[in-house]
């Protein structure tokens, strides 16, 4: 579905990620795991255009994506929610949707939009009574999950979410939580920059781990799957996320053990 390999991102002059590669697969979700400052963000940010890449590529179901505009990334069907939720404060919460709906019609996915606008209401039925209120008049809580509904009706085989849990009371994580879980039973990949560990392992059974590199004023992940790749004397995976610098020793961290 989603496959990074070796990108170089800057913010300004300041390199944030280095030789990233991850993936995604079909009906797949994956979480980003890291504390603030790690690249979670700017590695959201680089897959749906909004940085541009200095090395590296991208690829979006077998098509290269490294140099398109995020509105083209859009219509290909990878949906984005980010971090402040990027709501028009101006317009009311169904003129937010229905820029959306435009943009997968435009993209030739008109047929799913129509079907997908219910099964958004039905995933998140509190946005129905929020529908003629403006983006500017709502609270951080329905502005996460405006954001995330405004994301679904552009029908995405990819939903990629920035901080989805962040700052929210633990009842409304919860509820968002639960509403994840829903979209990935609607078979829609999903990457989630989370940097909560226990949110993390609520939501999926893969994660990626973004890490400052000791000794550096530069932040950037390291990333890849839980145990994809086996190490040639441990057998313990080279990509696990929990506790790269021990591979040999094993993981210390309960959930990392599952499948061993």
């Amino acid at each position: 579905m989603l496959e990074i390999a070796g990108i170089n991102t800057y913010r300004g002059r300041a390199q944030i990620l280095r030789q990233v590669s991850l993936s995604v697969g079909d009906k797949e979700a994956v979480v980003l795991v890291g504390r603030n400052g790690a690249g979670k963000t700017t590695t959201i940010d680089s897959i749906i255009g909004l940085l541009t890449l200095r090395s590296g590529k991208i690829t979006f179901q077998g098509q290269d994506i490294s140099g398109m505009p995020p509105y083209r990334r859009a219509r290909l069907g990878i949906g984005y929610a980010p971090e402040d939720a990027g709501l028009f404060p101006d317009l009311t919460v169904s003129e937010n949707f229905q820029i959306c709906r435009w943009l997968a019609q435009k993209s030739g996915r008109a047929a799913q939009a129509a079907e997908i606008d219910e099964r958004v209401y039905a995933l998140f039925p509190e946005v129905r009574e929020l529908s003629q209120r403006r983006g500017l008049y709502l609270s951080g809580g329905q502005k996460k999950m405006v954001a995330i509904a405004r994301a679904m009706m552009l029908s995405p085989s990819i939903l990629l979410l920035d901080e989805p849990f962040e700052g929210l009371a633990p009842v409304v994580v919860t509820r968002l939580i639960d509403a994840v879980r829903k979209i990935k039973e609607m078979k829609i990949s999903l990457l989630i920059a989370e940097s909560n560990l226990a949110n993390a392992g609520r939501v999926s059974r893969r994660s990626a781990q973004g890490r400052r590199e000791p000794g550096s004023d530069e932040h950037h992940p390291r990333l890849g799957g839980h145990h994809t790749q086996p190490h040639a004397k441990s057998g313990v995976g080279t990509s696990c996320v929990w506790c790269p610098r021990n591979f040999r020793s094993g993981c210390r961290i309960p959930i990392c053990r599952r499948g061993r």
